[in-house]
């Protein structure tokens, strides 16, 4: 029940979650972040997978269903982007940290993914986004932290 309480809430405050004013309120909760990118990188698998599916037939709902699971493709790649970018990159990684360097290796590496995500079909491009954003986690959580992912990962 809980599950569906937690999804129910994202459903209807999606455009409240994506919207960040930049100020550190501390409401906003980083594990959730990547599950959020997670769920991204999922839904533009699918996406590859229904385009390829698709595009072996010619009728016109199937080319219109073509160009539907393109644009949810780049959309959730955009929001990669955004997240990363906004939230990671502009608020939450600190100079200070010990990690500080190899956080914005990685975290870049997931930004040039995702346009690749958009570029093309290439279902690598997936499965490496879906490994740095758990490289990134390991970077940047403390054991705490990657506990509390865990959690949020196995409510989904």
């Amino acid at each position: 029940m809980k599950k569906y309480f937690i999804l129910i809430i994202i459903i209807f405050n999606a455009n409240r979650l994506f919207a960040h004013c930049q100020v550190p309120c501390g409401i906003y909760d980083d594990a959730l972040r990547i599950i959020m990118i997670k769920e991204d990188f999922n839904t533009i698998d699918k996406a590859i997978n229904m385009i390829s599916k698709l595009s072996k037939k010619e009728d016109a709902i199937s080319q219109n269903q073509i160009n539907r699971w393109i644009d949810a493709k780049d959309a959730h790649a955009s929001n990669i982007q955004g997240i990363v970018s906004d939230y990671f990159l502009a608020q939450r990684i600190k100079k200070s940290n010990t990690y500080y360097v190899d956080q914005l290796k990685n975290l870049h590496h997931i930004l040039v993914i995702a346009m690749k995500c958009k570029q093309d079909l290439d279902i690598n491009n997936v499965k490496t986004g879906l490994s740095l954003i758990d490289d990134f986690s390991n970077l940047y959580f403390d054991k705490h932290g990657l506990d509390h992912l865990k959690k949020w990962d196995n409510i989904k």
